[in-house]
């Protein structure tokens, strides 16, 4: 029942969190066009297949914006003298102009299509690389909804704006000015009028910015905790289900599912704003140019074809005005996409190779913490190191089952030889090198883990099993070989039964699986992984006494030249060990054989009494105590007697 609570806990806290700073950071303080150059490092590859698109898209406008200065001519000659054949002429040559800009249109997309794709790609995969990289405490702070959502929605909004949105802001900003020429070429106040409309315009698209910008980031990171909301309520369904608490969870979700609608009602009016002023300001300009032309007309400044192809060319610029605020919004989500993305990027990898690393050619298995300290990021200053000074040594060949109370830091500490975490203090070495020496594939090749959540991925039980051997082909000889030897330690031969065997592929993180399944399969990978150091964490607990019992004998096998440190909670677990280090409030405080910390250590006693009594509730067997067991019980409480004699007669 502990688990379940654990993970309902867990649920309802993320649940409550969703606002956390790791995934809630503000916007860059860089400007717009400095935080989307950021992206030039993964357009340079292909930005003349950009320049490519720009340019038809370009090419297109300038067509557009030829066919007004046509129809001035047609107007003006062949209308006015009625020659059939010039206006048949006019007609085609307009007709050509539409062909080619039509032309265009197709070669922007020709060359934009395929390089889009291939930032997107590019991005994708180099964020995925990152995520792989980064260490495990910057997980620990990031909700996983966040990640998603960066990685799929972000990504994907970012191709949009670079396939689409850019292009059309900057040809339709340099059609809008170049019209904007032509149009002082019938007459200045003409020109003049069509400039001050605008005014209006950029002063909103100022304001509209700020406002925009900041309801995007919110709007994303809010989408961004709706996927982890959901993405944890999924993978909790079970214990939602057997707690009766899914009307709970949707509560929550609907607060937040209420909040983004909210954040997506205030960018709507804030669009809405600035569409507002995009279709008033050229009704505007249009009526005023139309009375100031009659007046030009009527004072002979200008002629009818020149007010006529006035109005043809405004009209060829009225769709780049009114595209510019959605164009704008656009390149302010894919700014703000640019910022969640780059948060990743810019994080700060403490975990990483040296610059110059050391080999191990022969690795023995001696490992060793020296001093070693470690405390969590978020800790308190106040606060003590949960891992207070560790002195331990491991011999080569031997193993070690580190037991202690709930929360003396055995699975921290556990963390620390492959670098998971790295110690905050003294150091953790390998054959006496410090493990921040070598580089993390040779050192996670050396040593091994096994977690007591055992995690599976979608694939099938060859794969899972083999994750560890990289160097190995997995269907040839020696991988079947070594996986085979692999399940035959961890009594994981159900598989066989599974419908397609060994290439059967396992759900969504094992769940259709048992526990004790799941346990089987992730202590095969550890084994077929063939390490001199094995860190197993509590690799027996779903399996029953039986499984158990071959599981161990099979084990010890494996371990006879492989050194392990195990973390016991339970007896059994205890006597795979040649010795047994007593973990107490972040420090060793005994090591020893179990039969010696039985008669030297009281709190070793006590907490091997609580192993063995929860050992009892779990299966509803009276503990084994061996002969030696008993033997060296006998003689503390002979000491204990002894000492209660003397302390009466005192």
């Amino acid at each position: 029942m502990a688990e379940p609570v654990s993970l309902l806990f867990r649920i309802e806290t993320r649940l409550r969190v969703m606002s956390s700073s790791s995934s809630q950071k503000q916007s860059s303080s860089l400007s717009t066009p400095a935080a989307l150059w950021r992206l030039a490092p993964f357009v340079r590859p292909v930005v003349w297949r950009f320049v490519g698109g720009a340019a038809s898209a370009l090419a297109a406008a300038v067509i557009a914006l030829m066919i007004p200065l046509v129809l001035e001519q047609i107007v003006q000659g062949p209308i006015r003298t009625g020659s059939v054949g010039l206006i048949i002429l006019g007609a085609v040559a307009v007709l050509l102009l539409g062909f080619g800009e039509a032309l265009m249109v197709w070669l922007r997309r020709w060359f934009i299509l395929k390089p889009s794709t291939e930032v997107e790609y590019r991005m994708r995969t180099q964020l995925y690389a990152r995520l792989q990289t980064l260490p495990v405490a910057f997980h620990d702070r990031w909700q996983s909804g966040q990640l998603l959502s960066r990685m799929m929605q972000d990504i994907g909004l970012i191709r949009r704006w670079l396939a689409f949105g850019l292009i059309l802001l900057v040809v339709n900003l340099l059609t809008i000015i170049i019209g904007a020429v032509l149009l002082f070429r019938w007459h200045w106040l003409l020109g003049t009028i069509f400039i001050v409309t605008a005014i209006p315009l950029w002063i909103t698209g100022y304001r509209f910015e700020k406002r925009y910008g900041r309801l995007a980031r919110q709007s994303q990171d809010q989408a961004g905790d709706l996927a982890t909301s959901v993405e944890e309520s999924v993978h909790g369904i079970r214990v939602l289900k057997a707690f009766g608490r899914g009307k709970h969870a949707l509560t929550r979700f609907s607060t937040q599912a209420e909040s983004l609608r909210t954040t997506e009602l205030s960018k709507a009016r804030a669009v809405g704003s600035i569409w507002f002023w995009l279709d008033l300001m050229p009704q505007v300009a249009f009526g005023l140019s139309l009375m100031s032309g009659i007046w030009l007309i009527s004072q002979g400044a200008i002629e009818l074809p020149e007010l006529f192809a006035f109005f043809a060319m405004a009209t060829v610029l009225r769709w780049p005005i009114e595209s510019i605020g959605f164009l704008f919004s656009f390149m302010l989500d894919a700014r703000t996409a640019s910022d969640r993305v780059f948060d990743i990027f810019s994080e700060t990898n403490s975990i990483t190779d040296p610059e110059q690393p050391v080999r191990l050619e022969a690795p023995r298995g001696e490992l060793v913490f020296e001093n070693a300290h470690f405390r969590y990021q978020d800790a308190g200053a106040a606060e003590r190191d949960l891992l207070d000074g560790i002195d331990l040594v491991l011999r080569p060949g031997e193993t070690m089952a580190l037991v202690g109370l709930t929360g003396s830091g055995k699975t921290t500490l556990t963390t620390l030889p492959t670098r998971l975490y790295d110690v905050t203090g003294g150091r953790v070495t390998l054959d006496g090198v410090d493990v921040r020496d070598m580089t993390l594939v040779e050192l996670r090749r050396h040593i091994a883990m096994a977690f007591e959540d055992a995690t599976l991925f979608s694939a099938s039980v060859r794969e899972n099993v083999l994750l560890g051997r990289a160097e190995l082909d997995i269907h040839s000889e020696e991988g079947e070989r070594v996986l085979r030897e692999a399940l035959d330690v961890a009594q994981a031969n159900f598989v066989d039964a599974l419908p397609e065997g060994v290439e059967t592929v396992i759900g969504e993180e094992g769940l259709s699986l048992s526990g004790g399944q799941r346990q089987r399969l992730a202590l095969a990978r550890a084994v077929a992984a063939n390490p001199r150091v094995l860190v197993l964490d509590d690799p027996l607990s779903a399996l029953d006494v039986d499984t158990e019992a071959l599981v161990e004998e099979a084990l010890r096998r494996v371990l006879a030249d492989t050194t392990a440190m195990i973390v016991a909670h339970r007896p059994s677990t205890v006597a795979l060990a040649d010795r047994v280090a007593l973990l107490e409030r972040g420090r060793i405080t005994a090591v020893g054989t179990h039969s010696e910390l039985l008669r030297t250590s009281a709190h070793y006693r006590h907490v091997i009494s609580s192993l063995e009594a929860e050992e009892a509730a779990r299966t509803g067997a009276i503990p084994i105590i061996t002969d030696e067991d008993l033997e060296a019980r006998v003689e503390v409480t002979a000491d204990e007697h002894r000492t209660t004699e003397k302390e009466v007669q005192a």
